[in-house]
């Protein structure tokens, strides 16, 4: 089974990609996680509509066909640790690739967000694009962990 991120925005600072690349090598050879960052759509005089389109392409693009789609969406479901390993556990039975998707500054496309086979959301919080890839990397490698029976999370 395949993890793919598909975050849109190209470019975040070195102590993310740092993070990032930390916890994306210490996932197990079975379990593969790739991130394939696709481009922001210039803001510019745009409405949101055409910027939406414009990355929804991009987006649909990077997941191949196929591929179960997980959308991080601020109304989606909120998950605690130990209810995304069991989400973990169910993907990896079914065999199919997740693809987890992260939208650019004004999230993802509202037909986008609803056609996805989930949506999750990682906090109450607004945070930052960078910071969102680092939290799920790591969630997505502690659910892993509590499945293995790792001692990384405590309860």
């Amino acid at each position: 089974m395949r993890l793919l991120i598909v975050a849109v925005g190209q470019r975040v600072p070195d102590w993310a990609q740092t993070a990032y690349d930390d916890y994306a090598k210490r996932f197990p050879p079975e379990l593969k996680v790739e991130l394939k960052a696709v481009k922001t759509e210039p803001r510019g005089s745009k409405t949101l509509e055409t910027l939406y389109a414009a990355e929804r392409e991009r987006i649909e693009a990077a997941i191949p066909r196929g591929t179960r789609v997980v959308a991080l969406d601020e109304r989606g479901t909120n998950l605690t640790t130990k209810a995304l390993a069991e989400r973990l556990k169910g993907w990896q039975l079914s065999g199919d690739d997740v693809a987890l998707v992260i939208g650019g500054p004004d999230g993802l496309d509202p037909a986008f967000r609803q056609a996805a086979h989930e949506r999750i959301r990682l906090s109450d919080l607004t945070l930052p694009h960078a910071m969102v890839r680092v939290l799920l990397i790591e969630q997505l490698y502690r659910a892993w962990s509590v499945n293995a029976g790792h001692p990384y999370h405590r309860e």
